[in-house]
C-alpha cells in the first residue's frame, strides 16, 4: 500500500527531508507511482505516467544527496506537467488526435526549469483538446473527473493536472491558464492555483499553434499549499530570451511573500465581478471566506469594477485566434476535432479583421479600467466560479 504520508507531504517539506537525508528520493517516488497506479484508473488524471523513467531519475536524484552534490530547490520532489506543454522526447498531445504521436526536441522554459530544480517528472497530465473550454475531456484521453464526486466534472482545461494533485499523485503540477484554466480545476478540486501575470513565466512559440497568440497561455503551478505555489513560480519566473515579452527579474521571493502577514491591508470583496450571477451555495461559502481576511487584520469592503461584462468580448476574441490556428485546416480535420471546437472556430472565421481589431482596443480599454479599481487596494477578492462543480458530459 503506497505510504499515504509521503503522498500528501508538501513539496517544501519533502524537498527539506530529503536535503536533510531523513527520506528517499525512492522512497517518495515510490509511494507517488503507488498512489497513482491505485487512483488513476477512477480518475483518468494522467494520460501518460513515465514509471520506470521516474524510478531511474530517483535513483540518481538518491545517488547526488548521498555524494552530497550542490541540490536544487525541488531536488527529488515529484512533478507532473500538462499535455498542452512541451516535454522534450515525451510525447506531446495537445489532448488531440491529431497529434497523438507527437514528440517535441525540446522543453518548454517553465519545464527545463523544474528540470534543473531536480523534479522528477512523472508523466503528462490530460486536458481536453487545444486547452479549448472549461471541462477536462478529448477523444484522446476520455472523460477525467472530479475526486470528491467522480459524477461531476474537475473543470478544465488543466483538470488532469488539479485531480493528481489533490489526489497525492504528486506535490506539483504545471498547468496553463488563459481564461481560467488553472484557476477553474483549482477551485473545483479544492487546492491552490494560479495564473501568473503575463510575462512572469516565459513561453516559447510551439509549433502547430503558429497563428494561435501562444501569450493567451499562462503557465503557473497547481499545488496543495500557498507555500508550495510560491516556490514553484520561484523556480519558473524570469525572463527568457526565447519569448521577448517575458518580464525582467526582481518580482521577488514568492516564497517569502506567502509568509508574510496581512493586517492593515485594504481588500475588496467583488461577489458579482463583472457582473456574474453568482449561485447562493457558491456566494455562502465564499462571503465566509472574504469575512477571514478581516479576522487576520485586513480592511474588507465590498466593491465592483463596474463595466460591462468581458465575456461577449473574450469570446470573440478567443474564436478568432482558434480559426487563425486551425482554419484553414478545418475541412481536412473536422471529424477528428471536438465539435465544440469545431463551432468555436466556425465563430472565429465570421470575425473580420477590422471587428478584431476593435475588439482588441475595446479590451485594452477595458483592462484600463479593472486595472485602475485594482489599484485602489491590495487585494480583490471574488469567487473564482460562478457554480459549484456540475454533471460530466455538459460542456
Amino acid at each position: 500500500m503506497a505510504d499515504l504520508d509521503l503522498c500528501y507531504t508538501s513539496a517544501v517539506e519533502l524537498a527539506g527531508r530529503i536535503r536533510a537525508r531523513e527520506v528517499s528520493p525512492v522512497e517518495v517516488v515510490d509511494a507517488v507511482l503507488e498512489r497513482i497506479e491505485t487512483v488513476n484508473p477512477g480518475l483518468n488524471a494522467y494520460g501518460l505516467v513515465l514509471a520506470d523513467q521516474a524510478r531511474e531519475a530517483a535513483r540518481e536524484a538518491e545517488t547526488a544527496v548521498m555524494r552530497r552534490d550542490r541540490l536544487g530547490p525541488l531536488h527529488g520532489v515529484p512533478m507532473s506537467v500538462k499535455d498542452l506543454i512541451f516535454t522534450r522526447g515525451l510525447r506531446t498531445t495537445f489532448g488531440s488526435t491529431l497529434h497523438a504521436d507527437f514528440v517535441p526536441d525540446r522543453d518548454a522554459p517553465a519545464v527545463a526549469r523544474l528540470r534543473a530544480a531536480g523534479t522528477i517528472l512523472l508523466g503528462k497530465t490530460t486536458t481536453c483538446e487545444f486547452g479549448y473550454k472549461a471541462v477536462t475531456d478529448s477523444r484522446l484521453f476520455g472523460v477525467t473527473r472530479n475526486p470528491w464526486n467522480p459524477a461531476l466534472t474537475p473543470a478544465g482545461s488543466s483538470g488532469g493536472a488539479a485531480v493528481a494533485v489533490a489526489c497525492g499523485m504528486g506535490p506539483l503540477a504545471l498547468g496553463s491558464d488563459g481564461g481560467g484554466s488553472i484557476r477553474a480545476p483549482a477551485s473545483y478540486c479544492g487546492i491552490f492555483g494560479l495564473k501568473p501575470s503575463f510575462g512572469r513565466v516565459p513561453l516559447a512559440p510551439l509549433p502547430g499553434w503558429e497563428a494561435l497568440d501562444y501569450r493567451l497561455e499562462h503557465n503557473g503551478p497547481l499545488t496543495r499549499t500557498v507555500a508550495d505555489g510560491a516556490l514553484m513560480l520561484d523556480v519558473i519566473a524570469g525572463p527568457d530570451e526565447s519569448d521577448p515579452t517575458s518580464l525582467p527579474a526582481g518580482a521577488g521571493d514568492f516564497r517569502g511573500a506567502a509568509g508574510k502577514g496581512l493586517r492593515g491591508m485594504k481588500v475588496a470583496w467583488c461577489p458579482r465581478f463583472n457582473g456574474a450571477v453568482v449561485a447562493p451555495v457558491v456566494r455562502a461559502l465564499t462571503e465566509a471566506g472574504a469575512k477571514r481576511f478581516a479576522d487576520l487584520g485586513c480592511h474588507v469592503e465590498e466593491a465592483d469594477p463596474g463595466g460591462e461584462a468581458l465575456h461577449d468580448l473574450y469570446r470573440l476574441l478567443f474564436a478568432a485566434e482558434h480559426a487563425g490556428a486551425l482554419g484553414e485546416r478545418l475541412s481536412q480535420w473536422r471529424e477528428r476535432m471536438d465539435a465544440g471546437l469545431v463551432k468555436l472556430v466556425e465563430i472565429g472565421l465570421d470575425v473580420g479583421a477590422a471587428e478584431y481589431a476593435r475588439a482588441k482596443s475595446e479590451l485594452f480599454r477595458r483592462v484600463g479600467e479593472i486595472l485602475e479599481f485594482f489599484g485602489r487596494y491590495d487585494f480583490v477578492l471574488t469567487p473564482t466560479l460562478p457554480l459549484p462543480p456540475f454533471p460530466l458530459g455538459r460542456d
